[in-house]
C-alpha cells in the first residue's frame, strides 16, 4: 500500500509523449516502486535502466519484476534514498523518471540536484509527475522547462537539457 503506481492511462500518455526518446538510451526511474515506468521503458528499447527505491519491500518487487519480464540483464536496481543517489551518482542518463510521493517536496529537490549535478545527458529528458497545481521551479541553463500535460488531478512535465529539439 505504500506504493503509488502510476495510472494506466498517464502511463499510456507518457510514453506516448516520449515514444521517440526512448530507444537506446539510459534510464533513471528514481522512485522505482513497482518498476513500472522503467520496465516500460526497457520494453520499448531502452538500453539500460537503474531503478532507485529506499524501501527494501519496493526494491526487491523491482528485481522480482525484472525477473519475470527478463530484463535482469538490463538493469541494476539500488536500495537508497533519492537525494543520496543523486549526489552520489557519476553517470549521466537519457531519460530521467520522476514520480515522488506528491506531498514529500522531493520533486523539487530532485529537479534541483539533477540540475545541480548535470547528470542528464545532452538531449535527455526528465519527466516529472504531479499534483495538477504543481509548477516547476525556474532551472537554471542549460535546463529548461517544456510542455505540460493535465490528466485529470494529475499533471507531467517534460523538461529538457537546452540544445534538445522542440518537441
Amino acid at each position: 500500500m505504500d506504493t503509488r503506481p502510476t495510472t494506466d492511462k498517464v502511463k499510456e500518455s507518457m510514453f506516448n509523449i516520449i515514444q521517440f526518446e526512448i530507444e537506446g538510451r539510459k534510464v533513471l526511474d528514481l522512485f522505482g516502486g513497482t518498476g513500472q515506468l522503467g520496465i516500460e521503458a526497457l520494453s520499448r528499447g531502452a538500453q539500460r535502466c537503474i531503478f532507485v527505491d529506499q524501501r527494501r519491500e519496493a526494491a526487491a518487487l523491482i528485481r522480482e519484476n525484472l525477473k519475470m519480464v527478463g530484463f535482469e540483464d538490463r538493469a541494476k536496481v539500488v536500495q537508497g534514498e533519492s537525494l543520496s543517489f543523486l549526489s552520489a551518482c557519476r553517470e549521466k542518463f537519457d531519460v530521467i523518471f520522476l514520480d515522488p510521493p506528491y506531498q514529500s517536496g522531493l520533486l523539487e529537490k530532485c529537479v534541483a540536484q539533477i540540475v545541480q549535478f548535470d547528470i542528464l545527458g545532452e538531449y535527455g529528458i526528465i519527466v516529472c509527475e504531479s499534483p495538477a497545481e504543481w509548477n516547476i521551479p525556474p532551472l537554471a541553463p542549460p535546463y529548461e522547462a517544456g510542455r505540460e500535460y493535465r490528466y485529470g488531478k494529475i499533471k507531467l512535465t517534460i523538461c529538457r537539457r537546452n540544445g534538445s529539439v522542440e518537441r
